[in-house]
């Protein structure tokens, strides 16, 4: 199966390609699905930071974290977009850390555990049971939580891809996860809107 593949609006920085290109291309179907949403919440993050130039946020990390926010999904157990790791999927958050502390991102690496969701205190991990470290995992700088925000628009499904979500969509899916999350989300709608 052939996948067109996107270009991005920006330019991504070499040594940001080769890491993708070290774990994705010889998976051209996970590459596709990986490629081509990071380029789409990047694209989005990038749109609202030049809206808000104010807040003064440094392009070169959000487009690096856009990048490579998820880079640990190769080692998950996800077949559906080209996967075949041993790990749950919610577990790219931290081997995706992991990976970029091994590449030298160390700087950039916690955005892999603070953009699922909302983010995840170590509350919700535990109470959750998730298999994941015991520690908070929430967006901190304003480049994280914009990673975090956009990429609520965008997934790896064929309908949502390339086709943002609605708000609506964004909202009904994430008070799944409780009013409180519901209310994170509404705060960097805010922020950023």
């Amino acid at each position: 199966m052939q996948q067109e593949q996107i270009e991005p609006k920006f330019t991504i920085p070499d040594s940001v390609k080769q890491l993708i290109d070290k774990y994705y291309k010889s998976s051209p179907v996970a590459y596709h699905y990986y490629y081509t949403h990071c380029i789409k919440v990047t694209e989005l993050a990038l749109e609202i930071a030049e809206r808000k130039k104010d807040y003064q946020m440094d392009h070169d990390v959000i487009i690096a974290c856009g990048m490579l926010h998820d880079i640990g999904i190769i080692k998950t157990n996800a077949p559906d977009i080209g996967c075949f790791g041993e790990y749950p999927y919610i577990s790219h958050i931290y081997l995706g850390r992991e990976m970029l502390e091994q590449e030298g991102f160390a700087d950039i690496a916690p955005i892999c555990e603070r953009h699922v969701g909302t983010g995840l205190s170590k509350e919700d991990i535990i109470k959750s049971n998730f298999p994941l470290p015991h520690r908070d995992m929430l967006p901190i700088t304003l480049e994280e939580k914009l990673i975090c925000y956009a990429d609520k628009f965008y997934s790896k499904s064929e309908k949502h891809l390339t086709t943002p979500r609605s708000l609506e969509e964004i909202r009904k899916k994430v008070v799944k996860y409780g009013e409180n999350k519901l209310g994170n989300f509404d705060a960097l709608h805010e922020l950023f809107n």
